[in-house]
């Protein structure tokens, strides 16, 4: 990359911004609670120079590419998503031109869309997933909506989502079992994710394990404390055997995930008899941004 970068993975909540240099080290990042849903219709410009603006006063030569919910219809500008297979060319490709108050280009990517039975779509996570750099492969990258991704050839074959994260919120804050639910405590956490990964193996699925999460607390079998760490293991788990029903046995899985999505994924996966390696969602980001960027037409 002959210029140095100034990448953001602009989200609905929630702004990452970085000022990588031409050889990709990170200079300087920035987090910041601006996602794109508090932005004003016309308001990108502005907001682009309060997350970023320093960087642009330190590197004025920085090329600029945004990725994710920025580039969807509720953002700086709608960028088309683009069909699977999607090689790292056709990505790029597909970006889409928006300037800065003083004319300054930027491009914002373009997000992923899939319609192997199911349409589905991800936008930020094709950047991540560009950053691990597989010739061929299977992709977890956990989260409020779970993605899986099958790489063939360098491409992003198809992949699918999982709405792991929202539904455990919903059942663990919304639904009759939060009323036994207690804050772990003690032994709690590993109890509740035993108890969590020996209940998605059972034959009567998903609907049938959840509510165990209660009865098991009323036969006093279970503390209140293990209901979340029990609800977190079965729908991650639930989640995996899904994944395998799509992509098959893979000999290896690309685990995207930090802090204790990566340790939950984890425990997950080798109960599941899975074997993975983990890269953090920072390093695939800047991997990631970084080749699409040197895709990009000057």
């Amino acid at each position: 990359m002959p210029r140095p970068l100034i990448a953001l993975d602009w989200g609905t909540t929630r702004a990452r911004a970085f000022l990588i240099g031409e050889d990709g080290t990170v200079l300087d990042r920035r987090i910041a609670d601006q996602g794109i849903q508090s932005v004003p219709a016309g308001g990108f410009p502005a907001a682009f120079a309060a997350i970023a603006g320093e960087f642009r006063r330190v590197r004025p030569d920085a090329a600029i590419v945004l990725a994710g919910m920025v580039g969807s219809r509720n953002g700086w500008v709608e960028a088309p998503y683009v069909a699977c297979p999607a090689s790292t060319e056709a990505i790029a490709a597909a970006g889409i031109a928006v300037a800065l108050e003083d004319g300054t280009p930027v491009t914002v990517l373009p997000g992923l869309s899939d319609d192997d039975g199911a349409f589905d779509v991800m936008r930020g996570e094709e950047t991540l997933i560009v950053g691990l750099g597989l010739q061929d492969g299977i992709a977890c990258l956990p989260g409020t909506h779970s993605k899986w991704a099958e790489v063939r050839a360098g491409r992003i074959e198809r992949f699918a989502s999982f709405m792991t994260g929202e539904v455990y919120g919903l059942l663990r804050q919304h639904s009759i079992l939060a009323r036994l639910a207690e804050e772990p405590a003690g032994g709690d956490a590993v109890d509740g994710a035993s108890r969590g990964f020996a209940a998605a193996a059972r034959p009567a699925g998903l609907l049938n394990a959840a509510f165990a999460a209660r009865t098991e607390v009323l036969a006093g079998r279970m503390r209140g404390g293990a209901v979340g760490p029990y609800l977190s293991a079965l729908l991650v788990a639930q989640e995996i055997a899904g994944a395998r029903a799509l992509f098959g046995q893979p000999k290896e899985i690309e685990l995207v995930a930090d802090g204790a999505l990566a340790e939950s994924y984890a425990a997950a996966l080798t109960a599941a008899g899975l074997s993975f390696r983990i890269t953090a969602p920072e390093a695939a980001f800047i991997a990631g941004v970084r080749r699409l960027a040197a895709g990009l037409v000057a």
